[in-house]
């Protein structure tokens, strides 16, 4: 067992908190036992997830995507109230933690899919660290990448396939950094990965000549919570269990 307020602030120390400027608070959301011995991580704090969670026996549920993100409703209702709930009647702590679970250069989302992918990083997409640009281990065709990614995410991405017959040098960035595409053109780079697309997204993936991937926000999220889990059963001894609560996005 270990102090909630002991495993915050391992957790907040290791993945740098301090530094990011987020869009929802990272670290506790919501506040439960005070000792946790049992783990459970995830993508989002749904309820799905929750009430896996409880049936885990979970004494703290660790996420991607929390709650209370900048220009939400604050108010307590509906299915924010029913999630609030559960959480509170089982005596859960949420911890959330975004953009600095997306940079972290080991345990991070972008660090594990570049692992998945088999991508050697050679240097980042935003001076935060959250996005990477660098090589697949061997050249590949847009048919390879398209077929690895569909194999190790299970699921099959978006292709537009508007770059060049060999992919040299590749961008990635998980999640919605489907905007992030024209940072990867400027660096001269062959193929862009995030999770998701937006309509101009092809537009300028065709006309500037790059293969784009949307692989999935859930899908290339799913690692970051997983690998921090994993790390933290390991160096504080938790028991720890991921659930995968499937999502097609």
């Amino acid at each position: 067992m270990v102090a909630i307020q002991d495993l915050v602030s391992h957790v907040d120390d290791l993945l740098n908190v301090s530094a990011f400027t987020d869009y929802s608070p990272n670290g506790l959301q919501v506040q439960g036992r005070p000792h946790v011995g049992r783990l459970v991580t995830g993508v989002t704090a749904s309820r799905a997830l929750i009430e896996a969670a409880i049936q885990h026996g979970a004494d703290a549920l660790l996420v991607h995507h929390g709650y209370f993100w900048k220009g939400e409703d604050a108010r307590v209702t509906g299915m924010k109230r029913e999630r609030l709930r559960l959480l509170l009647a089982h005596d859960i702590n949420l911890l959330a933690y975004h953009l600095p679970l997306d940079a972290h250069p080991e345990l991070g989302n972008n660090a594990q899919l570049a692992r998945l992918l088999e991508f050697q990083v050679e240097g980042l997409m935003r001076p935060d660290g959250v996005g990477n640009f660098g090589r697949p281990l061997q050249v590949l065709s847009g048919q390879e990448l398209k077929d690895r990614i569909a194999r190790r995410l299970q699921r099959e991405p978006l292709w537009i396939a508007s770059g060049p017959e060999s992919i040299q040098r590749v961008g990635w960035c998980t999640g919605g950094a489907q905007g992030m595409i024209e940072q990867a053109v400027a660096l001269g780079l062959d193929a862009f990965i995030t999770g998701e697309v937006s309509e101009q997204t092809v537009h300028v993936a065709r006309e500037e000549g790059i293969h784009f991937f949307a692989a999935g926000h859930h899908a290339t999220e799913r690692y970051g919570p997983k690998a921090l889990g994993e790390y933290l059963a390991q160096t504080l001894a938790l028991s720890h269990e991921f659930i995968d609560i499937d999502n097609p996005i």
